[in-house]
Order: C-alpha cells, then structure tokens, then sequence
C-alpha cells in the first residue's frame, strides 16, 4: 500500500474482515480518529514494538500476584465487554481510537476465530483484560484495560503463557511503550518485522492451547520457558 493510512468506512464500503486481515498479514493496522469519527485509517510505523516470546519478562511481585490466582482467568468468554471496556473514556483518557466501526470489524473478527480476549474476573465481575487478533503464528495485541491493580498484567501473563505452549512465534506489541518494557517489548525496523511476519504468518500453532485452562503457578513457568521448549 503506498499510503500509511486511507478512511474506510468500517465493515462495509469494501473493507470488511477479510480486508482487514489482508492489512495485518502486510504489516498494517487499523485506528480510528476518535471514539466518535467514523472514519478508519491504517498504520505502518517505522519502527515496531514487539515482545520477543523468548526474552518475557516478569517483574516479581507480578509473578507471585499470578500464582496466587488472585483472578480468575478466562478467555473468549466476554469479547464484546473487553474491547467496550477498552474503549472506555475515564480519567486521563479523553477519547479513544476505538470507534464504532473498528468495534464492529474486531466484533466479525472474533465471530470468525481470529480475535481473542484474555480476560481476568473477580466476584463474577470483569476487571481486566486485553483482546488481539491471530494470523499463523503472530498474536497482534490491539489493547488492553484493569480496573484493578495488575489485571491487565495478569491478563498479558497468561496471554504469553498460551501463546507458547502453543507455538506462536510473534507478539505483536505495535508500539514500544515504558508499560511494556518491563516485559523485555523492544523495538523493531518495520522491515525486521515483515520479514519475521512473513516466516510466521503461514504457521499453524495450536489455536486451542489459547482456549484450554492454564493455573496460574503453570502461566508464569509457561510465560518464562524457552519457546524451544514449550510443548
């Protein structure tokens, strides 16, 4: 694609799921403006965040906060209420690039197989999460929310832990952030990252390993362990 970025107007007009999996299979993503302009636009940045799964990091007092279990972990149980709750405007957070039309391709997506929530609850209510998109072996992490302290870590934790126990290859982290670096993300050239996305992409981990249940003591040895070795 020659331009970074183009105006689609969501799930129709020509640029559907499909169209959007095409984008991520050439290294773009969609945004949109803010949470109320309809327009979608795609992005190709120069550089690239990524958390290499072999390099995972897990600061200590997280990884005791995971094997304490204290959340229950669970995944593709409440899509729809992940992305809402990622979207969500509260203090600090004027607006978001989640609008209705990303909401309803991510939605179709998620219909389809492709996208997926990591959610951890408490008392039956959702208090974190993050959701992502799989294409082959690359997970591409889209975002993430708590509304308690470390959900979202918790969350990020058992993502990796599934990821390698099912033999993805590529953690998509889009961009390099202070948050995530305490996790071993760094940043990559966008041409490193397509050709390390065109190795992954025609692979066929095993989706159900992201599904099946994980304790949390299992989740941080997983989340640590060589991807060489993950089973």
């Amino acid at each position: 694609m020659d331009e970074p970025g183009f105006s689609a107007r969501g799930p129709f007009g020509g640029f559907g799921p499909d169209e959007l999996l095409e984008c991520y299979a050439c290294g773009v993503f969609p945004m949109g403006e803010g949470r109320d302009d309809p327009r979608v636009f795609l992005v190709e940045p120069e550089h690239r965040g990524v958390i290499p799964l072999d390099g995972f990091r897990i600061p200590g007092r997280l990884a005791r906060t995971v094997r304490s279990e204290a959340f229950q972990v669970r995944v593709d149980t409440a899509f729809a209420a992940v992305l809402d709750a990622c979207a969500a405007l509260g203090p600090g957070r004027e607006d978001s690039w989640i609008n209705g039309p990303i909401r309803r391709l991510y939605t179709e997506l998620h219909a389809r197989g492709h996208a997926h929530s990591v959610e951890c609850w408490r008392d039956e209510r959702l208090v974190g999460g993050l959701y992502g998109v799989t294409l082959g072996g690359a997970f591409f992490g889209e975002s993430m929310f708590s509304r308690e302290r470390d959900a979202s870590k918790v969350a990020l934790v058992h993502l990796v832990a599934r990821l390698k126990r099912g033999g993805w290859r590529l953690l998509d982290a889009q961009f390099l952030t202070a948050h995530l670096s305490q996790f071993g993300a760094v940043e990559v050239p966008q041409a490193a990252y397509l050709r390390t996305l065109k190795i992954v992409r025609s692979q066929r981990p095993d989706a159900i390993s992201l599904l099946e249940p994980i304790s949390g003591p299992d989740a941080v040895a997983y989340a640590l362990q060589p991807t060489t070795q993950a089973s």
